[in-house]
């Protein structure tokens, strides 16, 4: 899944400072094992004040983790990321990410028929009348 680099350094940081447990986890409780539902919940509603401003604080904008998921996804379908490649980040088959995203995908023709158009072998352009 694609990472920007900011934060690809701050989870290496965070990896040579903590390391990992052996399960792989990067984010642990106090006493090992998950971090407890209620501290992921509490650091969430600390970062979304942090950094939206109150009038979108107040909207169901990222109210849950999850919901940053519905985000990405139809953005790198809108982006151009091929559907295979989507639902393999996403974690999903390539029916349930049409079956569940198609919707984004409404209102690409302009887009679709620009693709097309420059995929053609030199010399195949639109027919133009001189």
């Amino acid at each position: 899944m694609p990472c920007p680099p900011e934060l690809t350094e701050t989870l290496r940081d965070h990896l040579a400072r903590y390391g990992h447990d052996n399960a792989g986890r990067l984010f642990r409780g106090e006493r090992g094992g998950d971090v407890p539902l209620i501290s992921w919940n509490r650091a969430w509603r600390s970062a979304r004040a942090a950094t939206l401003s109150a009038e979108v604080a107040a909207t169901p904008l990222a109210r849950r983790p999850y919901d940053l998921r519905h985000a990405a996804v139809p953005t790198w379908l809108n982006g151009g990321v091929s559907a295979p490649k989507v639902a393999e980040w996403a974690g999903h088959s390539v029916d349930v990410l049409l079956q569940v995203y198609a919707k984004f995908l409404d209102g690409r023709d302009y887009t679709a028929q620009q693709q097309v158009e420059g995929a053609r072998p030199f010399g195949w352009g639109v027919w133009r009348a001189p």
